[in-house]
């Protein structure tokens, strides 16, 4: 099955805008440097600082639920710590989250796009060595799994159900091409090669509510994981992989299926 990787994004802040990868360097056990190592906590939530115990996602604000979010361009600088936001093109925000006014500054402005209750702000939440990915709370190894979607699965439903459906929408970590649609569900037990790092797949991904916003127009238009469920019988698109061994990976990448591995 011959592929290719046509994009990396990481997202820095969970239910924030992915950032573009001109490529990324993974090490075994980990996931994609920087992903989802940041994220707005709900303050009833349950998160406060020194938690090692992972939450579930709907402990935070998230594109399941906030889907405004979806309407702003976000950009962390993981070298300096900035956090810039912009709404329509125009540059709304630019706070350092190593400074506890930046992070004031940074709260106090998603508490006005979330429409908060008045004294009511996101916790930003940050652990040491821990992600807040959706699977987090299934064990550490799932929390530094890596996502990937197979664009032909995704063409494959926009041409059942009549409508283009964007990518994005599912916020992997790694795209590909040139695969079968659904070829990678067969990945989960499998070992595979993506340029010069060797993953394996260790779980199909079941979709939730926050597919179904538009990243472009920020609306919720197509109820993604009810069109998934009626075309092929369940809610997956995509799959979690672990890297087994480290190295490099950049867009133009092989993705090579190796000999069975279950």
């Amino acid at each position: 099955m011959p592929g290719h990787v046509t994009g990396l994004d990481v997202h820095p802040v969970k239910g924030l805008s992915a950032q573009s990868l001109d490529e990324v360097v993974l090490t075994a056990g980990h996931g994609f440097p920087h992903d989802r190592v940041l994220a707005l906590a709900r303050p009833e939530g349950g998160y406060a600082p020194g938690l090692r115990t992972p939450l579930p996602k709907d402990r935070f604000y998230m594109l399941a639920v906030d889907e405004r979010l979806a309407g702003l361009r976000t950009r962390l600088d993981t070298g300096t710590g900035v956090l810039r936001v912009w709404v329509r093109g125009h540059e709304v925000l630019a706070a350092d989250l190593n400074d506890p006014e930046g992070v004031a500054d940074a709260t106090a402005f998603f508490a006005r796009v979330l429409d908060l209750p008045e004294g009511t702000r996101p916790v930003l939440a940050h652990e040491e060595g821990r992600r807040f990915t959706d699977v987090s709370v299934s064990s550490d190894a799932m929390m530094n799994a890596v996502s990937l979607i197979n664009l032909a699965s995704v063409r494959d439903l926009g041409e059942r159900v009549g409508a283009e459906v964007d990518p994005r929408r599912f916020r992997a970590n790694l795209y590909v091409d040139g695969l079968a649609p659904f070829a990678e569900r067969d990945l989960v037990g499998r070992e595979f090669t993506v340029g010069g790092v060797r993953l394996r797949g260790v779980l199909r991904t079941k979709r939730c509510a926050a597919t179904e916003v538009d990243p472009v127009r920020a609306r919720r238009d197509l109820s993604v994981p009810r069109l998934v469920m009626a075309e092929y019988g369940n809610s997956e698109m995509g799959v979690y992989a672990e890297v087994v061994a480290g190295g490099t990976v950049r867009p133009g990448d092989a993705v090579t299926i190796l000999e069975e591995s279950r």
